[in-house]
């Protein structure tokens, strides 16, 4: 049987709409998504889906098929982030100083799309399709608890996607190879000595040390690895030398290694340049998400040949360069084979704006490609995945 799933999809407008208001009017932030996970649930009894709580917040249903074949997973974030809403749609964040701003409303209902449209077809699907309704994403990251909670037990490969504002609306992006960095948070710490300013020799001015290691620091930067300082803290007048300063920023790289090769050169150049001025340091480094790395070629060709097939050749595109973004969803890859892709925003304003608003055809997108995905590697379980 040939299942039409952007159709499907299409026919599912009306009811996806009403889902992606309701969870767009009540955004949570990371571990207290609670009246989200209610609404979730809502819709997945509504489907006759069978789901499981985990980590307070965290949701796995699944949809057992009739039929032998793989066992696949579609993954969505559900928090949303800090920010005051500002796009003056009637179904704008009802939780002040809170908002969907990076598309998570957009994601959970396209995956809960995918799941009334392969719901429908039980008797046709192959092997099961489990749905992940991951929390925390945009903080601490949750998928790495989520993992650990069980959610790809038993799973052969994952599928995941991100709305993206530069892609018209109703169009996908593929990406082989890597695909978002690695990153790391550091905390710097410099210790001077105090003095008065007219006897710089007497002091060890902080400021001055810690110019000097950003300066140097930044020079590290790469078409493979990115250093960025947001933050800097010193001194208490405009007279005394500073003696003690912090800053505070992230390293981005393209793989694990290259961000623990980044590490390390940038903690040598800290600690020689504040040995040399007679100061002393403290490094702080706080691990961030791996990346996404779509390290399976076969299945990411297999995401880009079902979104061909739903959407037509010219609403798919194969992007060419790596972004430094960050994801947690890379967690996944690591742990079980899997793909990671790009959904059409349609919207002028980017991710984190206070007017991010992806258009109706990004929902309706990702459900009809992420069913595709899976009913298809569930289906064609035949294919040697590397």
């Amino acid at each position: 049987m040939k299942i039409n799933f952007l159709a499907e999809a299409r026919e599912l407008a009306p009811k996806l709409n009403l889902i992606r208001e309701e969870l767009h009017k009540t955004p949570e932030l990371g571990t207290h998504e609670f009246k989200t996970a209610e609404i979730i649930e809502k819709y997945l009894d509504e489907i006759g889906i069978s789901h499981r709580r985990v980590l307070d917040t965290g949701i796995i249903a699944r949809i057992d098929g009739a039929l032998p074949g793989k066992n696949s997973a579609v993954r969505s974030d559900i928090d949303a982030l800090p920010i005051n809403e500002n796009t003056g749609v009637n179904f704008a964040s009802k939780n002040p100083g809170c908002m969907h701003a990076c598309g998570h409303d957009v994601h959970m209902t396209g995956v809960l799309g995918a799941a009334m449209i392969l719901a429908k077809h039980r008797e046709n699907l192959h092997g099961s399709v489990t749905f992940i309704f991951q929390p925390d994403e945009e903080g601490e990251g949750g998928s790495d608890k989520m993992i650990k909670a069980g959610a790809l037990d038993g799973i052969d490969a994952v599928f995941g996607a991100h709305v993206d504002p530069a892609l018209p609306a109703g169009q996908i992006g593929i990406k082989y190879g890597n695909f978002y960095a690695a990153s790391e948070m550091f905390k710097i710490i410099v210790t001077g000595k105090s003095s008065h300013g007219a006897q710089r020799d007497k002091g060890i001015d902080a400021i001055e040390v810690s110019a000097k290691i950003i300066t140097e620091v930044l020079k590290m930067n790469n078409p493979d690895g990115v250093v960025t300082v947001g933050i800097i803290n010193a001194g208490t007048a405009g007279n005394i030398l500073a003696g003690r300063s912090e800053f505070r920023g992230i390293i981005r790289t393209f793989g694990v290694e290259k961000r623990a090769e980044m590490c390390r050169e940038f903690e040598e150049i800290t600690t020689k340049i504040c040995k040399s001025f007679g100061a002393k340091c403290e490094c702080d480094f706080s691990e961030g998400a791996p990346g996404i790395v779509n390290n399976n070629d076969k299945l990411t060709s297999l995401v880009e040949n079902s979104a061909r097939e739903v959407l037509g050749s010219e609403r798919v595109h194969v992007i060419e360069k790596p972004l430094y973004i960050s994801e947690d969803f890379g967690y996944y890859i690591m742990n079980k084979t899997g793909s990671f892709y790009h959904i059409g925003a349609g919207c002028e304003y980017p991710l984190h704006s206070d007017k991010f608003l992806p258009k109706t055809d990004a929902f309706i997108t990702a459900s009809a490609v992420h069913a595709a995905a899976a009913y298809n590697f569930n289906k064609l379980g035949m294919i040697e995945l590397e």
